[in-house]
């Protein structure tokens, strides 16, 4: 199957060059039969190509030209997919024009124009069948995720205003090196000059972005992944939580839906979970929802609270 994924995509690179190719120098160029190149033919016609043929002395295939976009190669699986990708992107944000979310948003709208024939009708249907909730979520640009990504992959110096969670504005000059999205939040990774060490930018804060000619020599990430910096920055004045909920895993990860929790099963019935917060409070309404006996292991400092709490609790009965 992967030779035959391979050979498909080589002979579809060979026809969008739009020029004819005769069969006998597609076979030569392919290495195959006159046979299985009809069958690829075939192909790429139920995937919604126009090949053309002229048959005869001097016939050809050929790409019939003139759309704007050739259909995709999506199987049933991957168009789904996509439509609620766009879906789930485009629920989040304000939608402003030239944003990210705005841009999936018409994308959605119009995605199945250009799917093959035989999967058009099915995700018209998942589209009209589909509603999404909205989760606010800061726009970004997609011009300027573009040409952040453009400055990574050519090592290009860029140069932006950034607006700070104080409200303060400062010009930076950065080498860039990594997107990361985290939480409905696109972060920038990226080597500041003026400060000499690496930072974390939030996206939807940078205006004024430009990309000069001046390059730099690349340096290696100071962690793994640009995650787990932006984690660690992240977590850094949060304390580290450990407790066992006397409740099944699927139940606590409910519960902790909108908490980065690493959790392990210990039985059927008793989960370990391990979090980064802030403060204990954040702990209550989601122990309250599982209803289920636990025990905080650490930090003490929340055991007390929690306890005090409690004991507020009981005082008021």
């Amino acid at each position: 199957m992967a030779d035959v994924t391979q050979r498909i995509l080589a002979l579809l690179a060979m026809l969008q060059t739009g020029r004819a190719f005769s069969g006998d120098e597609l076979v030569a160029r392919l290495d195959v039969s006159p046979r299985t190149l009809r069958r690829d033919i075939d192909r790429l016609r139920a995937y919604g190509y126009p090949v053309t043929t002229q048959p005869g002395p001097g016939g050809h295939y050929r790409l019939t030209a003139g759309t704007a976009l050739p259909p995709l190669v999506l199987d049933d699986d991957e168009a789904i997919a996509t439509l609620l990708g766009l879906a789930t992107l485009s629920a989040t944000g304000r939608a402003a024009e030239g944003s990210v979310d705005e841009a999936a948003a018409r994308a959605y709208g119009k995605v199945d124009q250009y799917l093959p024939k035989r999967l058009r009708h099915r995700a018209g249907q998942l589209r009209a069948s589909l509603e999404t909730s909205t989760t606010l979520a800061p726009s970004i640009s997609a011009d300027v995720l573009v040409s952040l990504a453009d400055a990574m992959q050519r090592r290009h110096v860029v140069t932006f205003d950034y607006v700070g969670k104080d409200g303060s504005a400062t010009s930076r000059r950065v080498h860039p090196y990594r997107h990361v999205h985290h939480n409905l939040r696109w972060y920038l990774l990226a080597w500041d000059t003026h400060k000499s060490d690496w930072r974390v930018f939030r996206i939807d804060r940078i205006t004024g972005l430009q990309t000069s000619t001046s390059t730099y020599t690349p340096r290696p990430l100071p962690t793994d992944t640009a995650l787990d910096y932006l984690r660690q920055g992240l977590d850094k004045d949060r304390e580290r939580v450990v407790l066992t909920i006397d409740a099944p895993l699927p139940a606590v990860a409910d519960a902790f839906t909108y908490q980065e929790a690493e959790l392990v099963p210990l039985s059927d019935q008793r989960t370990r979970a391990v979090l980064k917060l802030d403060t204990w409070h954040w702990l209550l309404l989601n122990l309250a929802f599982l209803d289920a006996d636990f025990t905080v292991h650490e930090p003490s400092g929340f055991r007390t609270a929690l306890r005090a709490f409690g004991a507020r609790l009981m005082d008021r009965e």
